[in-house]
């Protein structure tokens, strides 16, 4: 949840030496340990789960896929049994329905001494079952004082678990200890000190509870209806606020930054589109077409992000708008992440232009320093009309005669100020004469994201989804096998070969492993060796640990049909386009995440022919990675893969998304709460429509929250 509150009389950005009850030490520790500073923050801390001691379970309704169970009983029987590592305390506990055991393997000593048999106890835990016996091991246990109802001994909470620190569990200081600094705070705690920041018509649309009762219910709900009423209304507000922020952002954007308007649709394009374009676009290229178009000749700048799966056709939907730019008397940018990236968009683009007057030129560390003050006079005369390149292209010393649109591929690989820099590329003359407008941003990704996280990470993009292959490409057979049906795979490759096709077989490479994997990358090349003897079969290596010379002399070897099989490690995951590479083996699987092999699936499936992924690993799966494989082999759709890898590993592990300050999320789960998300963005758009700058009064309380989140250095300042 956002630790941004209103500041007033009484405020919660007060220092925790002000509540009663904690002291400087721990005041000390929570700030070292959990970066906790002030009311808001404690207060902001929410519990991961809860303990629900508010009822009693009966012995004989205990089911095995219960959670932890709270039982009233009866101590009966308890005795030591076993030897050595098989020692163990049992004792048996009965109340009014049946009879449990409860087992201790650990303090057998000091258990067996203060057990009173006989006694009344509440026993806390997850029953176990074997051959349909129950079980309780390390119960908690708490004796009844003698003539107490079930009803007196019940707590009136659920029990909030917190997160803490090894350090702070050795300071005894562990949730229990965060729990009572909490219920302290709110001894302090009045509704003045959590003021309301939504509006009274979403209060009443979606029946919420104050924001105060939100924040003490979501601490000490009293059951599961209390929890679920906080969890509702602060899953909300977390999300809402982030879209609200995100859509003001842009809404300023449109209002305070104009762009250059391509107004002409003229040879460049024209000539393109009905002379040189080998294919006839999908649907799908044509919409994106559209909406690229209607953003350039609105007078706006353009900040769009195409999404789509390797191969769906991005790069020829963006030269077009490239070749727009150009039709309206400015140059072209795009920056690629690596090299061979930049390299094949070079090489792409130039065949498809190889009959038009453009001139396009290649700009990277590696080009040669007379090449580059070519390159650099080119650009800035205008005489260059589109500039490929990577990191090189945001040098002090390129200068643009007036750049009108910069592409920026795999943009999540690029920070924030390198891509601010493109906006700076005009040279000042033309600025001077054509206008200070900033160039036009189109963005390509070809890691395919869910719509809840795309509506986050890219909540200030207006976003396009190319989500059809071109026609005559065929979805990609894949299938699993295990590593003792080699020969047969070897096998098909070897039929394959003779078909004239070519096949990658990718083993993983690790950092943490390096020196491992690069073994056995090199015993998988030997055995491929011994199956697929010279001189009939030519093989290439590719890994991380080459110099560059020797990686880009195999890579070419592979790319000219030299070599008909490719043994590599993950380095040919991006930027490597052989369209008659036909089957990919990816060894040892269940090492890999679900994007990493969907990216490497797609190197293959390029050309005309029918491409295979053939997926290996071992007998020994773990629930994870069989559901990956089954993934995998289930569907090519890049978007549902993208939608179980965040099932699986959750949205702040997606790849991309790690540094994300936006997913630094408290309490809601864009896994779960996809639905809250699409809702909450959909008021916040219609506030933002109607009133940008939250000036109408009833928008006051939601002014006067992001005014003082705006202060703060914590939080929103990493959206951006």
């Amino acid at each position: 949840m956002c630790n941004f509150f209103q500041m007033n009389n009484h405020s919660l950005e007060q220092g925790l030496e002000f509540v009663k009850g904690i002291g400087p030490q721990r005041v000390d520790l929570l700030r070292k340990e959990l970066a906790i500073y002030t009311f808001g923050d404690l207060l902001g801390h929410i519990p991961f789960r809860y303990v629900d001691k508010t009822k009693f379970h009966h012995i004989r309704d205990i089911q095995p896929d219960d959670d932890a169970v709270q039982l009233r009983g009866i101590l009966r029987e308890v005795e030591l049994l076993g030897e050595g590592k098989g020692k163990r305390l049992q004792a048996k506990f009965r109340d009014q329905t049946g009879v449990i055991k409860l087992v201790w393997f650990q303090g057998i000593t000091f258990m067996e001494k203060s057990l009173q048999i006989g006694a009344e106890y509440i026993a806390y835990g997850k029953p176990q079952f074997f051959r349909d016996e129950a079980s309780i091991v390390h119960p908690e246990l708490e004796i009844v004082p003698k003539n107490t109802t079930a009803a007196e001994t019940l707590p009136t909470t659920m029990e909030p678990v917190y997160h803490t620190t090894e350090m702070m569990k050795k300071r005894l200081c562990d949730s229990k200890g965060v729990r009572k600094m909490v219920q302290a705070l709110f001894q302090k705690l009045t509704p003045e000190y959590i003021p309301e920041n939504l509006t009274s018509e979403l209060l009443r649309k979606f029946k919420f509870i104050s924001r105060y009762q939100a924040y003490k219910l979501i601490h000490f709900p009293s059951n599961e209806a209390e929890l679920h009423a906080a969890r509702k209304r602060l899953k909300f507000e977390e999300l809402f606020f982030m879209q609200l922020r995100l859509l003001q952002l842009r809404g300023k954007r449109d209002e305070n930054i104009r762009g250059i308007q391509f107004l002409k649709v003229g040879d460049y394009f024209n000539d393109f589109y009905k002379n040189q374009l080998p294919f006839e676009l999908t649907d799908a290229q044509k919409k994106v077409m559209r909406e690229i178009r209607r953003d350039l000749g609105s007078g706006k700048q353009m900040n769009r992000l195409i999404q789509g799966d390797v191969g769906s056709g991005k790069t020829v939907v963006a030269l077009m708008a490239m070749l727009l730019a150009l039709d309206n008397n400015t140059q072209a940018c795009l920056m690629a992440p690596t090299e061979i990236l930049a390299q094949q968009h070079y090489e792409g683009i130039s065949a498809l232009l190889k009959n038009s007057p453009v001139k396009i030129a290649l700009l990277t560390g590696s080009t040669k320093t007379k090449a580059r003050r070519e390159i650099h006079a080119g650009i800035e005369s205008g005489n260059l009309h589109i500039l490929i390149g990577t990191h090189a292209l945001i040098e002090d010393t390129v200068v643009f005669n007036y750049l009108g649109l910069a592409v920026i591929d795999e943009q999540h690989r690029f920070g924030v100020a390198q891509r601010a820099s493109l906006w700076k590329k005009n040279s000042t003359s033309t600025q001077i004469e054509r206008g200070n407008y900033p160039p036009h941003v189109l963005v390509m990704s070809a890691t395919p994201i869910p719509r809840t996280l795309a509506m986050t990470l890219y909540g200030d993009l207006d976003v396009s989804v190319i989500d059809q292959l071109p026609p005559g490409r065929k979805p990609i057979e894949t299938m699993h096998k295990y590593d003792t049906q080699r020969e047969r795979v070897y096998g098909f490759i070897r039929e394959e070969i003779s078909k004239g096709r070519q096949a990658y077989i990718v083993y993983p490479l690790i950092e943490e492993n390096e020196k491992l994997d690069l073994a056995s990358l090199m015993q998988g090349y030997e055995d491929v060796q011994s199956y697929f003897p010279m001189p009939d079969y030519q093989i290439s290596i590719l890994h991380g640990k080459m110099k560059p010379a020797d990686k880009e002399f195999e890579m070419q070897r592979f790319v000219k049909g030299e070599t008909q099989i490719m043994v590599a490690t993950t380095v040919i995951e991006v930027g490597v386009n052989v369209p008659n590479a036909s089957i990919m083996v990816i060894e040892n699987t269940e090492r890999f995440g679900l994007a990493q092999l969907h990216q490497l699936r797609g190197r293959v499936g390029r050309g005309a022919e029918q491409s295979f992924c053939i997926l290996m690993s071992s007998f020994k799966l773990s629930q994870e990675g069989k559901f990956r494989i089954e993934t995998m082999v289930r569907t090519t759709d890049g978007f549902q893969i993208a939608e179980a890898d965040m099932t699986l590993r959750g949205a702040g592990n997606i790849e991309g998304t790690q540094q994300s300050g936006v997913l630094n999320l408290k309490i809601a789960d864009l896994t779960k709460d996809g639905e809250i998300l699409r809702v909450a963005r959909e008021f916040a758009a219609e506030i933002v429509a109607n009133d940008l700058h939250l000036e109408k009064p009833e928008n006051a309380p939601m002014r006067q929250f992001l005014e003082a989140a705006n202060k703060q250095t914590r939080g929103w300042a990493k959206i951006s």
